[in-house]
């Protein structure tokens, strides 16, 4: 008789992203070698730049039954997806600082890695309920879309927020360089504060429908969980994007971090340093922060704007949730009236 696991949404959702080939080069989650690999190299084994590590973790007693044999995967005590266990390894802190620059259960996704238990197992999976697949984005079919839109050149915009000025200016560069413009929302689990799946998708489809050329602009929500891991996250978001068939991503300023753990082009930096040693499959537009100028009296960027210093208005995801928060109306410099209708309209705009 095998034995069994209970999961969690995360997990199953992993086991859902792997099966589709949205995680490739993953056939399951991480032996120990791609796995070390990852946590001291950012890349798996083989030298093929991933990283973030993917794991199961499981009960003390499944870790210590014999190795080499089949765990039926349970959620809500339903037989969901099995894993042909090939190894077992420890997650230590050592390994969590490594990921997230830090080991303060203050960071959501070092809590979150506290909570789980650090006894991991790898190997390849199987998803057995095949009708978890129906939704499911799927690189073949995003590939199909680009290819029926005549895209040769799709940039990808990831994002946890609706949209704001800071966004647009980005999304616009973007559109300027590439044949269409690829909105990619998380729509899998974020920490306590930030919007709704339902805010995020109102605000977008409000903004598509309003503002941009709709044969330019395809949007569709990636089912995955925040890390929150800041660089480590965004050459990860970068690697998903590829697998979706985008030819090009966008990686802005403090890109998936949170609480100020992180530098704000920390990310550019480890995208640079990525790129410049491995071929990650797809261009990496780098982009500087946008804000609006008081006297430029437009969004702009410290490439382009000298008045950083002395006129700066910052626009942010956290500024946005700050307003709308405390009940009031974000300036029109930072967030379009209509964007702002669509959000109140959803009706739970926060996590709660």
């Amino acid at each position: 008789m095998n034995l069994q696991v209970e999961i969690n949404e995360e997990a199953l959702q992993d086991i859902i992203n792997i099966e589709t080939g949205l995680l490739y080069p993953l056939d399951g989650f991480m032996r120990t070698r791609d796995f070390r690999s990852v946590i001291e190299h950012c890349t798996m084994a083989n030298r093929e730049v991933f990283t973030i590590p993917v794991t199961l973790d499981v009960p003390k007693e499944v870790y210590d039954a014999e190795p080499c044999q089949t765990l039926e995967l349970l959620f809500g005590g339903e037989a969901v997806a099995s894993i042909d266990v090939e190894d077992k390894y420890e997650m230590t802190d050592a390994d969590i600082e490594k990921v997230f620059g830090t080991l303060e259960d203050a960071h959501p996704g070092v809590r979150k890695e506290h909570e789980r238990s650090p006894y991991r197992v790898g190997g390849k999976t199987k998803l057995l309920k095949r009708e978890l697949l129906d939704g499911a984005l799927k690189p073949e079919e995003t590939k199909r879309i680009f290819r029926e839109k005549g895209w040769k050149t799709v940039v990808g915009f990831q994002t946890r927020n609706p949209v704001h000025k800071a966004h647009e200016h980005i999304q616009r560069l973007g559109l300027e360089v590439c044949d269409g413009l690829f909105i990619n929302p998380i729509t899998g689990w974020k920490k306590k504060g930030d919007f709704t799946e339902e805010a995020v998708i109102a605000a977008y489809e409000a903004m598509i429908k309003e503002f941009y050329p709709s044969d330019k602009v395809y949007m569709a929500g990636l089912k995955t969980q925040m890390r929150y891991a800041g660089p480590r996250e965004a050459v990860f978001h970068a690697i998903i994007r590829r697998n979706l068939g985008c030819t090009h991503f966008i990686i802005g300023r403090d890109h998936a971090g949170v609480g100020g753990y992180y530098g704000a082009y920390d990310a550019h930096a480890l995208a640079r340093k990525l790129s410049e040693e491995h071929d990650l499959g797809i261009e990496l537009l780098l982009t500087r922060e946008p804000y609006y100028c008081t006297k430029c009296k437009q969004i702009v960027t410290d490439n382009t704007c000298g008045h950083y210093e002395t006129n700066r208005v910052e626009i942010s995801g956290t500024i946005i949730r700050k307003y709308i928060g405390d009940g009031r109306i974000p300036d029109e410099i930072m967030m379009r009236q209509e964007i702002f209708d669509a959000i109140l309209k959803c009706g739970k705009v926060f996590i709660e």
